[in-house]
This record gives C-alpha cells, structure tokens and sequence, in this order.
C-alpha cells in the first residue's frame, strides 16, 4: 500500500497553483509513506515527524544532482506535500550484466562524491536492532536465533549512504539509472551500501554478476572493496533486512526469501 492519506486532484491543484495537473494515480509500493503519481511529477506526503531529515533529503538531491547523479529534485511543497520531479525509466524486471554494470558506476560515483561527507544520524541508528530482536523473540523464535548475530553489528563511517537500493528505489533507461528515495539514508559502510544493492540485484548470488559489479565499481570508487569482505556483508545486510521485514510487516515470506542470501 504506497498511499496512506488520501487527496484529490483539486486538492493537488490548490496546494500547488503554479502547476496545471490532469491525472493523479495512487502507487502501491511502499508500507510508510504516502506516494501519487501526479502526471510528470511525484507527490509524497512523509507520514512521521522527520521534519530535519526532509530538509537534509533536499539539499542532500541538489548536491548529488550538482554532480551528475541521476536522481529527482524536490521543487516544490506545501501543508505537508511535496512534490518531486518524475524521472523516466521503469524498474528492471530481468536483472541483466548491463544492469549490474550500469547500478555499479552510479554507485561508484555517488561514493566517491559522499565520501567523508556525513548527514546528522548514522544509518543503523534509526533502527533499535536489539529492540527489534526481542520482539521477534516472542513472534518468530526459529528466525530470532538465526538473527541474534546483529545484536553486534556496526558499520564503518565512510560517509553518507542510501542503505536502500532495492528494485523499486531504482529506474533504467537505455544505458541510465535512476536511484530515489534517499530520506532515509545515513551515516554508514560503503561495503553494506554495495551488499543491500547486490541483495536486491542478485538474489540467487551468481558470482559473475558480483565480479562484474565489483571489477566495475572498483575503477573509480574512492577505495576498492575485497571480494571476500563483500560476501561477508552481504550476509548480514539480507539478515538485516530480513529483520525488519519480520518485525514491521511480520512479512515471513520476503524473509525466507532474503534467507538464501544469509
């Protein structure tokens, strides 16, 4: 469910009086926000109290766009409405090499411009993993054994990272992609920023398209990352994940999935 407030389009007209508006289409990913498709725009409404972060997402775009980074600008909002540029593109559906290639430049680049370049909050530390291990205690007892390893796990602080490139966060047209919702990305571990995009890009662990991500991401990225270390963290990141799937949409199916990757 990607809406959680409803509006209608003359609602949208009068927020945002500038625009002239013909469609506005409810999206279906997403289990915290509200998002529309708002003809060549996107309209999100953030529905927690997050007020920092937004702002911080915003100048956080403007500086990755600055660089040449494909991802979508916010340009207007009002009462709790923001409106954010539509950039083209479909999310991948058969994951090709191209794919693999073309996800592993855009990150290279993105690292490289956010290396040592920190936001307020650390990426981890907006999720109580100890909390969330004894809830998941009392629920899913087989997965709370399998997990309890993240009871110590920390990143690295190489700068700031998205920590959600997963399909649905990306689009690809011809030879770009797109990467979107950065607002709840954080301070953190370039090697798990590359494990959660590997999570989701190569579910079934084909060694090739690691390499060929790997060999590519390494030849402008702004330190290289060991094979051996990458395998490591893409371990942990799908029992992160796997995680709060299990304790925010007690989603075991998506977890018995992420398990392949453990």
């Amino acid at each position: 469910m990607g809406v959680k407030t409803t509006i209608a389009l003359k609602e949208v007209q009068k927020l945002f009086p500038s625009y002239t508006f013909k469609t506005l289409k409810p999206t279906k990913n997403g289990v915290i926000d509200t998002t529309y498709i708002l003809d060549d725009f996107i309209l999100k409404r953030y529905e927690r109290k997050i007020d920092t972060r937004i702002q911080e997402d915003k100048e956080r775009l403007l500086f990755l766009k600055s660089y040449g980074l494909n991802v979508p600008l916010c340009i207007a909002q009002n009462s709790g409405w923001f409106l954010y540029e539509k950039l083209a593109g479909e999310e991948p559906q058969n994951i090709q090499l191209k794919h693999i290639q073309t996800l592993a430049r855009f990150m290279a680049k993105m690292h490289r411009v956010n290396y040592k370049h920190y936001a307020t909050e650390d990426f981890l530390r907006q999720y109580d993993l100890n909390a969330s291990l004894s809830t998941l205690k009392k629920s899913f007892y087989f997965y709370y054994k399998k997990l309890s390893s993240l009871r110590t796990y920390t990143h690295e602080n190489d700068g700031f990272i998205h920590g959600d490139i997963f399909k649905d966060n990306t689009l690809f047209f011809k030879n770009k992609i797109a990467i979107f919702d950065f607002i709840d990305g954080g301070n953190g571990s370039f090697v798990f920023d590359i494990a959660v995009a590997l999570v989701a890009f190569n579910p079934h662990k084909r060694q090739s398209f690691t390499r060929v991500f790997l060999n590519t991401y390494n030849q402008t990225a702004p330190y290289k990352i060991a094979l051996d270390r990458l395998q490591e963290e893409i371990s942990m990141s799908a029992k992160l994940y796997s995680l709060l799937r299990l304790t925010s949409q007690k989603n075991t199916k998506r977890a018995k999935k992420l398990s392949n990757l453990w």
